[in-house]
């Protein structure tokens, strides 16, 4: 299958290019390539081991033309659309931005798609579309009608549109939401990055609250599966949770860095943003069902191929 993945330059679209290749698909990148979170310099990393195997265009999703040559240049059969612009606390600042990226950017795309006659598209929504929900663990049939954030309230919007095309034009849409999704070359501004650069150096980290709040951390191996896995299925219109279903208290956390650098963390504590949700937690009968998806990785281990990764490159974080 020749699979369009945007972001392909990005933490996950970048894994889930190399596991594509590696399952002989042919997949082409998207990316615009910009510094916003962080410096090219990562990107390009992220894509030197496939550069000489696929095609990679630098654009933005939000140039329709741009995207459209793209569509007629290939005969593209699916799309795995992973660009967005990410993060909580920045959207609060730039609402604009991402209003731009991740709507427009994820209308341009399903309007190609169906232009295009595309088999299959899967997108990336976010676990922070169950915002400030008190019921746990998150089921998909869960009321998210109450975004905490910009971030969360354009994932929202991304699965309304797609509920739509799918609705009018029949178009196979599977929108999967992330879990806080780490793992080596992940990003720069989530607390697995944040708190190993920092305690390193012997700098102190920012930790809002008591450090009882709780993350669904999930290891990239095991999203990348669940990914691949949901353009295998072609489903109509569904909605699905990707986490590892096992929700890590933030001290418990840093203790774990802790050991694997063998460093005390230096902790200035902060109260609790008001758009931070207090816990994740992923229901994932629904991604075991239709998908066969089965989160493997300990926090513990994936945390210490991490670390071991951020040892072997952190000049690459040197710029920024």
């Amino acid at each position: 299958m020749k699979i369009l993945v945007t972001g392909g330059a990005g933490f996950i679209g970048s894994h889930t290019i190399k596991k594509l290749l590696s399952l002989g698909h042919e997949p082409v990148c998207v990316d615009n390539f910009n510094s916003i979170k962080y410096s090219e310099d990562i990107k390009k990393y992220n894509i030197k081991s496939f550069e000489n195997n696929v095609k990679i265009y630098k654009e933005d999703i939000t140039n329709y033309e741009g995207l459209e040559k793209i569509f007629k240049e290939n005969k593209i059969d699916k799309v795995c659309h992973l660009a967005a612009m990410a993060g909580i606390s920045l959207s609060i600042k730039e609402p604009f931005l991402y209003e731009n990226v991740n709507i427009k950017g994820t209308l341009n795309l399903l309007e190609l798609s169906v232009k295009n006659n595309i088999e299959n598209f899967v997108f990336a929504s976010s676990s922070s579309v169950y915002g400030g929900n008190n019921k746990i663990p998150f089921c998909e049939t869960d009321n998210v009608d109450k975004p905490l954030s910009i971030y969360a309230a354009t994932k929202k919007s991304n699965e309304l549109f797609a509920y739509t095309y799918n609705n009018i034009y029949k178009l196979p849409c599977t929108g999967l939401r992330f879990f806080t999704v780490y793992g080596p070359s992940g990003r720069i501004d989530m607390a697995p990055f944040i708190f190993t650069n920092k305690m390193f150096k012997g700098e102190k980290i920012t930790r809002y609250g008591d450090g009882t709040t709780k993350r669904d951390y999930t290891f990239i191996d095991d999203i990348v599966s669940g990914v691949v896995s949901a353009l295998d299925k072609n489903l109509n219109y569904e909605i699905i949770n990707l986490g590892n279903n096992n929700p890590i208290e933030l001290n418990h956390f840093i203790s774990i860095i802790e050991n694997r650098l063998n460093k005390k963390a230096i902790i200035e504590e902060k109260p609790v943003e008001d758009w931070d949700a207090k816990i994740t937690y992923a229901n994932i009968e629904k991604a075991k069902k239709i998908l066969n998806y089965n989160p493997k990785t300990t926090i513990e281990d994936g945390m210490a191929k991490y670390i071991d990764w951020y040892m072997e490159n952190r000049y690459l974080y040197e710029k920024n």
